[in-house]
């Protein structure tokens, strides 16, 4: 790739920047050379901002010619946010990587992806459905992104797999540190059929906690729409919901995981941990996100074939309703849109 350029390496290393700040100084700099002119305070005149912590330009080179090398010996590529291989949905967001480091190949971006996350411990009921809706996905051709955690996730990535589908895996560490160690086969599957695996972080960075909530931003980015199947109240998975709501994505929850929502949308006072595990997924299934009980339940929404072997074309109705801004899925409307986000505390 032409634009792979160190330049892309340095920025991703640049201390005490925002992933905005980053994209901004690489749609400003096309060389090194003009990056490493300017000084520390050029780059807080730029920005607008006073930059915490010390730069060193010379061992942020160095670091960043160290990432290079490691990241040709382990098969990882990346694609800067000034490429036009940069996935597009990706870039449209507020606040896009301004590098996708990655291992495999990356999304085709004439075909729609549906995002799908949810619990660690989900019920037999919501892994089984994951599982499904997944795998049935997968033989329409089209592939799922998920985190590749356990539980949920990584029934998603499974099942999509067995249905064929190039599944995506997006990591909150480098793409080089699969996690948890106990997915690697997982990954490796995930390489073997034609899929990728994601980060916006460069090689040989560990798995820390803060790393997960912002690499959800990328998995609702990628996709067209984005399912949670089951999910407690506080939950990873209700992340990825409020990144898909201020994407503009389609936003449903599982049947499995809205079990206990009645006929009017409200929920059935229960107890015990059998609800409290799908408590979130209740709550967005009672503010009105759709719920899909199959496959087939999103491609109606998104009105692509299901009859036949693949996953046909958008109608030109449906191409229409998928650009525009109050129409489309399940979630497509604002005064819900508003409603659950008013829900979960999100400014939209």
């Amino acid at each position: 790739m032409a634009e792979n350029t160190l330049l892309d390496l340095i920025i991703v290393r640049l201390p005490g920047l925002l992933p905005l700040e980053r994209v901004i100084l690489r749609r400003r700099f096309d060389r090194e050379e003009d990056l490493a002119a300017n000084m520390k305070e050029d780059f807080e005149r730029l920005l607008g901002r006073e930059i915490k912590g010390f730069w060193n330009m010379d061992r942020i080179r160095a670091q960043a010619e160290r990432d290079a090398r490691a990241a040709a010996t382990r098969g990882i590529g990346w694609v800067s946010c000034v490429s036009g291989e940069y996935p597009p949905m990706l870039r449209e967001i507020y606040d896009p990587p301004p590098a996708l480091f990655f291992r495999g190949r990356l999304p085709d971006p004439e075909k729609p992806l549906v995002a799908v996350v949810g619990t660690r411990r989900p019920s037999s009921a919501a892994a089984a459905q994951a599982y499904d809706i997944c795998r049935e996905l997968g033989r329409r051709g089209i592939a799922v992104v998920s985190g590749l955690a356990l539980g949920i996730d990584a029934m998603a990535h499974r099942g999509n797999l067995e249905g064929g589908g190039p599944t995506v895996a997006v990591l909150g560490s480098g793409a080089d540190e699969i996690y948890p160690s106990s997915n690697r086969l997982l990954a490796r599957r995930i390489l073997e059929s034609g899929g990728a695996i994601l980060s916006e972080y460069p090689p040989g960075t560990g798995p820390r906690k803060w790393n997960f909530p912002a690499r959800n931003r990328i998995i609702s980015a990628l996709a067209r729409g984005t399912l949670i199947v089951e999910a407690p109240e506080r939950s990873g998975a209700l992340i990825t919901a409020r990144f898909a709501l201020e994407q503009g994505r389609d936003l449903w929850v599982a049947s499995s995981g809205a079990a206990g929502v009645t006929a009017d949308g409200r929920g059935e006072s229960a107890a015990g941990f059998a609800i409290a595990r799908r408590a979130g997924t209740i709550k967005l299934a009672e503010d009105g996100a759709g719920i899909v009980g199959s496959a087939a339940d999103i491609l109606g929404e998104w009105n692509l074939a299901t009859d036949g072997g693949g996953i046909g074309a958008l109608t030109e109705a449906g191409a229409k309703d998928a650009g525009a801004e109050n129409s489309g899925g399940a979630f497509g409307g604002r005064a819900i849109a508003a409603s659950l986000a008013k829900s979960l505390d999100i400014d939209l």
